[in-house]
């Protein structure tokens, strides 16, 4: 039973993300990862559609990393403003006053509660049960999108031990934070993770692409619209449509028609962006939970 389980673990492999990129299974794990990603949207839309942009996902998972790093070791510093700061530092992901107004928006939808018994002058907080439940669907989405790869056992392990997610994600959040091929990622992809819920409408195109190595330049992918959009994410049409109009003028998508409606298109270019965009945040995944 040791030889059996010793042989799973070496299947859970450490990826480079040329590794993934290479993988001919590597496009069908990414298909069912932004799937899960949308359904963790339906379960929770309005706090999903708050983290939607890549800023507000970065400082999500530092407050996150921080709130894991103290769970596990009582002596790491507590979630709050000054502390968050620091830990931003470093990448200048986001100014004093973004951190606190970011606090502020987890304590809004109910993220993040005082602490009990904490000194009022700090200003303390924790993750609610709901959000690490959140941010555990999401872990484990990935995790069996890699296990799809490799036939591995992540999933399964961090079903067996739930503190696998508290030793995993800092870790995760940290080599993101780090890694300019995540917090900087091309034109095409920055085009819609740095607008609100923008993460959303490009993980909905690109899970309706073919799953296959091989991308044909025009990718068609069904019905889209600004107002089916701003629908589904919560957002304004005026919005939704400005991003996908700005999408169209760059050359990332289309339609048959010209009414900006119907039948649309993806191209290689935003396809292969947004691979290798994901395939880093994969590999990186891949190689914490090797040395888990």
């Amino acid at each position: 039973m040791h030889a059996d389980s010793a042989k799973l673990r070496d299947r859970c492999r450490a990826f480079s993300i040329d590794d993934l990129l290479a993988d001919s299974s590597f496009a069908a794990a990414l298909r069912d990862a932004a799937l899960e990603l949308l359904a963790i949207h339906r379960t929770a839309p309005r706090v999903v559609r708050y983290v939607a942009d890549l800023q507000k996902w970065l400082l999500s998972q530092a407050t996150l990393a921080m709130h894991f790093e103290r769970k596990l070791n009582p002596s790491c510093p507590p979630v709050t403003v000054s502390n968050l700061r620091k830990f931003l530092a470093e990448n200048h992901v986001a100014s004093h006053n973004t951190a606190i107004a970011h606090l502020k928006e987890m304590a809004h939808y109910k993220l993040f509660e005082p602490v009990e018994n904490a000194d009022r002058r700090t200003n303390a907080m924790q993750a609610a049960a709901h959000t690490e439940q959140l941010i555990r669907q999401w872990l484990d989405g990935h995790l069996r999108s890699l296990d799809s790869i490799d036939a591995g056992d992540r999933y399964q392990r961090s079903q067996a031990d739930p503190t696998i997610l508290f030793r995993a994600q800092p870790q995760i959040a940290r080599r993101l934070f780090h890694h300019p091929g995540w917090y900087s990622p091309p034109e095409s992809i920055t085009l819609f993770v740095k607008s609100e819920s923008g993460s959303n409408i490009l993980h909905d195109l690109m899970s309706r692409v073919p799953a296959t190595v091989e991308v044909a330049e025009r990718s068609w992918i069904g019905a889209v619209s600004a107002r089916l959009a701003a629908a589904d994410y919560l957002i304004s049409r005026t919005h939704t449509g400005r991003i996908l109009a700005t999408a169209q003028s760059k050359g990332l998508l289309g339609w048959e028609t010209a009414k900006k409606s119907g039948d649309c298109w993806v191209s290689a270019n935003l396809v292969l962006g947004y691979r290798r965009w994901q395939a880093v945040k994969f590999a990186v995944i891949s190689d914490v939970f090797a040395d888990i």
